[in-house]
């Protein structure tokens, strides 16, 4: 949108359809604290960069306001107060230190003892001018002002590769409508706006993948909080009220793993018996689950792409705040594209070297994808096709090699080479979400083998078992 304004000719091209994946399946909670917390930045960076981080969270949400009025977009958008509370001695600890922390970066806070939700704790504290709103109907919004202004998109399209064309600045893209139909557009830029960059790039090692699940309950009895609230729980759970035809739901998300080494069912379970710990609940309505990228240091990459092309971009690595730094995203290259200085690029620049901060993620996440590549080629899978359940899948070990094969309910077989496109670790079926997933780097596939999220450029080989 903000390119389009500007007066150049954008083109979006989108792999499933607008919205699909993390931006649809987002809880949506607009915050000026953030995953990355203000004690964190401090120590891994400075105070002057914690400080800056708070501006740009305050400036992304004062962007998405003045994009709701000035386009008059219907997106359920409500102001509320985020409340983080400290359930035990250890977390109060930390609690303290944001809020100091948070104060000396300029955040909007206070001590709270009193709030609205049904779980004991000792503090909390509150965070003034939150928000919440529905992506969707946002996104879809903005997509029609951007439409309405000459821009154009592509749905069901996925990217290839690109290569620096024959004229001067510019870049030939290769692009993939499926069922045959592929094609070349030149470009002067190449934006990256992908959740993870498709490929092998330095963001597979400096980025980790994880699951977060989300379950709407409507209550049996007692009333539904008012505000955003957030434990300190590791990982964290947090809370919301949503409205859909008048009627309220509880929504509720938390039990976060990294992806392809939890168990799906279990997530979901757990999570729901957190709920009724505190909650009387009356049904479950929802329950969902959507994918997000860990950076090692906790803040986002947006900027120019490293060891690439100078006109390649990217923004990546948003944590938990993708509302957050997409919108402030879509700002920072605006101005880098357009030549103009940008208060934010260069603490989120993708090439900035910080020894320490994310240090050690760096070495526990890394270590984590080798020990996953490992341990898959050397586990005994089951190797019998006729043991596996219907409806199911399994990784099998086949005289040619790991498969991965899923029994429909009428004994029908799809099977697939095991080893994921993008860098070779081995798949493991996701059996609440029909998925086989990577437990490296993030990269999904649907049970026909096609790319669903992550890295992975190139589908799941097809194998003829018969």
């Amino acid at each position: 949108m903000n390119l389009q304004n500007a007066g150049k000719s954008c083109l979006l091209v989108e792999a499933h359809e607008i919205g699909y994946g993390t931006t649809g399946g987002t809880s949506a909670h607009l915050n000026t604290f953030l995953d990355a917390t203000y004690p964190e930045i401090e120590r891994d960076f400075n105070g002057e960069t914690a400080k800056l981080v708070a501006e740009a969270a305050k400036s992304a949400l004062e962007i998405i306001h003045k994009n709701l009025k000035l386009y008059e977009i219907k997106a359920d958008c409500e102001t509320k107060e985020g409340i983080l509370y400290a359930e035990t001695e250890a977390q109060l600890k930390t609690l303290n230190e944001i809020y100091e922390a948070s104060l000396r970066s300029g955040v909007e806070v206070e001590e709270l003892h009193i709030m609205d939700l049904n779980v004991p704790f000792l503090k909390s504290l509150k965070f003034h001018h939150q928000a919440q709103f529905h992506p969707l109907k946002y996104i879809h919004g903005l997509l029609n002002e951007y439409l309405d202004r000459g821009g154009h998109y592509m749905e069901n399209t996925k990217y290839e590769a690109y290569e620096k064309a024959s004229t001067d600045n510019m870049l030939n893209i290769s692009l993939n409508a499926g069922a045959g139909v592929k094609f070349s557009i030149t470009t002067n830029h190449l934006v990256f706006a992908t959740h993870i960059p498709p490929g092998i790039t330095t963001f597979n090692f400096t980025c980790a993948p994880y699951r977060s699940y989300v379950i709407a309950v409507k209550l049996q009895s007692g009333s539904y909080p008012e505000q955003l609230y957030y434990d300190m729980q590791e990982p964290y759970h947090y809370w919301r009220t949503h409205e859909i035809d008048f009627e309220p739901y509880l929504l509720v998300g938390g039990e976060d793993h990294k992806t392809g080494q939890g168990d799906e069912a279990e997530a979901y379970k757990n999570l729901l018996d957190y709920i009724k710990q505190y909650y009387d609940v009356k049904e479950v309505s929802y329950a969902w689950s959507s994918q997000y990228y860990v950076p090692i240091d906790g803040l986002p990459y947006i900027g120019k792409m490293p060891l690439a092309n100078e006109h390649v971009w990217l923004a990546t690595g948003y944590n938990g705040n993708g509302m957050i730094w997409g919108t402030q995203a879509g700002s920072i290259l605006t101005d880098l594209i357009l030549g103009k200085e940008n208060a934010y690029a260069e603490f989120l620049n993708p090439s900035r070297i910080k020894p320490i901060a994310g240090f050690t993620e760096f070495v526990k996440e890394n270590a984590n994808a080798v020990w996953q590549l490992i341990v898959d080629r050397l586990s005994a899978y089951q190797d019998d096709i006729a043991k596996i359940a219907p409806n199911s899948g399994e990784v099998i070990q086949t005289k040619e090699g790991k498969v991965a094969v899923f029994k429909a309910s009428d004994g029908s077989i799809k099977a697939f080479n095991a080893t994921c496109t993008h860098a070779g670790c081995v798949v493991k079926y996701n059996a609440l979400e029909k998925s086989w997933d990577c437990p490296c780097h993030g990269g999904r596939y649907d049970l026909d083998g096609k790319v669903i999220t992550g890295p992975p450029i190139k589908n799941l080989e097809p194998i003829d078992l018969s």
